[in-house]
């Protein structure tokens, strides 16, 4: 068992890399090559950031919201940008329903909704914190990661991406062994059908930086023991190890813990929202 849950964290965390490498270099060559003129029109064209997130964050790979994290350190993107992309993560829940046979229909409608509220969402909060925006800072990642810059892009971004790999790698398998040591179960009977007090429990378990959160919500809604609002709850809060990597790259601990319950007020008060309205998939 422990070397099946080594081979998985190994796997999932080696599926990130390719996103990793690209988005550092991405940011390298950002801080190297661009002028003042295109750092500002990236600046503008992040106003419609939220769509462009929301979009991309339901595709079933949790290296979106990894690459996110790490732009949103260097402030290329907005903080609504980064909700977005986090609160439309699919993670495992798109590869499950797709074999266990669910209809087209309750996918396409589950993904509409977690698009539409994190689209919402990021424009409201980019809306409210548009005064607080800043100006790039990926001259500080670099320099509070010790990147060496000056070895070149391409060195720079893979000492960066192996760090960042190692770090998901160390803290996934440790988050297996403590959800195999609790047990998928014990964890999914906390949160079995219970009205409003569910959905605030599933937004609790889909925090939990591990794919396993969103595989437990999606079962148990399968499963017939969890509501659509609850189900909802989990899978907006949960983002993958997107939470892993902006509290690792993101040195503004107060505004890390703010943006996570920022996170689960969303996918909670959405949950909830689906509940009163008596809305199912």
């Amino acid at each position: 068992m422990i070397i099946d849950i080594v081979a998985d964290s190994f796997i999932d965390s080696i599926k990130l890399v390719p996103f990793l490498f690209v988005t550092y270099l991405i940011m390298e060559c950002l801080e190297h090559k661009a002028g003042d003129k295109m750092q500002a029109a990236i600046r503008g064209a992040g106003k419609s950031g939220p769509i462009i997130g929301g979009i991309l964050g339901i595709f079933p790979q949790c290296g979106f919201s990894a690459a996110a994290s790490n732009l949103y350190a260097g402030r290329i993107i907005t903080i609504g940008t980064l909700l977005a992309v986090f609160l439309s993560t699919s993670d495992e829940m798109l590869p499950i329903m797709i074999s266990e046979n669910v209809g087209a229909a309750m996918i396409v409608k589950i993904l509409a909704v977690k698009v539409l509220v994190a689209v919402l969402a990021g424009f409201i909060i980019d809306f409210i914190f548009r005064k607080n925006e800043k100006n790039m800072q990926i001259e500080h990642l670099c320099e509070q990661h010790h990147c060496h810059c000056e070895n070149g892009i391409w060195k720079s971004a893979l000492h960066h991406t192996i760090e960042i790999f190692l770090y998901i790698l160390v803290v996934s398998l440790a988050m297996n062994l403590l959800i195999t040591w609790i047990g998928e179960d014990v964890l999914g009977s906390i949160i079995l059908d219970r009205p409003v007090i569910g959905t605030l429990l599933a937004g609790l378990v889909g925090l939990i930086p591990n794919c396993a959160a969103s595989v437990i919500v999606t079962k148990l809604y399968l499963g017939g023991v969890l509501s659509a609002g609850a189900m909802l709850a989990g899978l907006l809060s949960g983002t993958g190890v997107g939470l892993l990597v902006l509290i690792r790259v993101n040195d503004n601990r107060r505004e890390n813990l703010r943006f996570v319950c920022l996170l689960y007020a969303v996918g909670v008060a959405a949950g909830i929202v689906i509940e009163m309205l008596g809305i199912t998939f």
